[in-house]
């Protein structure tokens, strides 16, 4: 059998897969294998792809995972923004099915990264955490088709955004019965609210950008960050500080006790391709390692 049958088959399979899953055909939604083993999609017009941005273990000096991140443009040259294009998508009344696409669209690439092993953090529109009832089913029946269990799949709620405490609960217990991790995304911002932690017992508390550069610029801000760090790692939860655009806001970040971190400095968000061509544990982060050792 050759390549171009091999790939056939394999474009194949997945129309039959997804018109099941999503009810919708494969060229309703133009998702395309490209010679890379790189999946692409257009939908409502719009072009979709798929970035990720590793999450490391600076004290294991490991990768943990990546979070992946929607690339949007229009006519594939011109780029938008994912909050643009879930706008459209809603608009046009059809956010679940773009929502769904979307998130196939990461798994597939992100297969291209880790077979076997790795956490996938996903981010999920608040809208459909409070208006969908089946939270995370049809979601499974994607990772099953595709061999990722839902147990390294990571999903990111940005709860400042969602005002309804009784139905981001049920959303939630919803994911974890099914075997899902949860994240608390953006935590520290001026729409968080801190008793939600001991609340929904979050695996994951990623801290809001804003957090480091703040600590940055403010040395109470630097000196009230460590004890943040204990209260989220006391309620049984991981925090992430993100953001980490210089090596300063990295020392900041060992300094205040968090093991994972997520940010420019340490590598940008880039395709499943190009992640695959490079060296997973950057140069920063070995340099990071050195320093805390030191």
């Amino acid at each position: 059998m050759t390549d171009s049958d091999t790939s056939a088959n394999h474009v194949e399979q997945l129309r039959l897969q997804l018109k099941e899953v999503l009810q919708l055909d494969l060229d309703d939604y133009g998702l395309v294998e490209q010679s890379t083993g790189e999946f692409n999609s257009t939908f409502l017009g719009v072009q979709l792809n798929s970035a990720f941005q590793p999450i490391y273990d600076i004290q294991a000096g490991d990768l943990i995972g990546h979070e992946a991140l929607l690339r949007p443009s229009l006519g594939g040259e011109l780029p938008s923004t994912p909050e643009f294009t879930f706008t459209y998508a809603e608009q046009a009344g059809k956010l679940v099915l773009f929502d769904r696409v979307s998130r196939t669209l990461h798994v597939l690439n992100f297969r291209q990264i880790y077979a076997e092993n790795g956490l996938l953090f996903l981010n999920v529109h608040p809208k459909l955490l409070v208006s969908v009832n089946t939270h995370g089913k049809v979601f499974e029946r994607i990772l099953h088709a595709n061999s990722v269990p839902t147990g390294r799949v990571v999903i990111e709620i940005q709860e400042g955004l969602i005002d309804q405490d009784k139905q981001l609960t049920e959303a939630i217990d919803n994911y974890r019965d099914r075997g899902y991790r949860i994240a608390i995304d953006r935590f520290g911002s001026a729409l968080s609210h801190i008793d939600r932690l001991w609340k929904f017992a979050p695996d994951f508390v990623k801290l809001d950008l804003n957090l480091i550069q703040k600590a940055e610029q403010n040395d109470r801000v630097r000196k009230l960050l460590p004890g943040l760090i204990k209260m989220i790692k006391d309620l049984g939860a991981q925090p992430i500080i993100t953001g980490i655009e210089t090596q300063v806001q990295l020392n900041i970040a060992l300094e205040a006790g968090s093991n994972l971190v997520q940010g420019y400095f340490l590598a940008k968000p880039v395709t499943a391709k190009e992640l695959r061509a490079t060296s997973f544990l950057k140069p920063n982060l070995a340099k990071a390692k050195l320093l805390n050792a030191a």
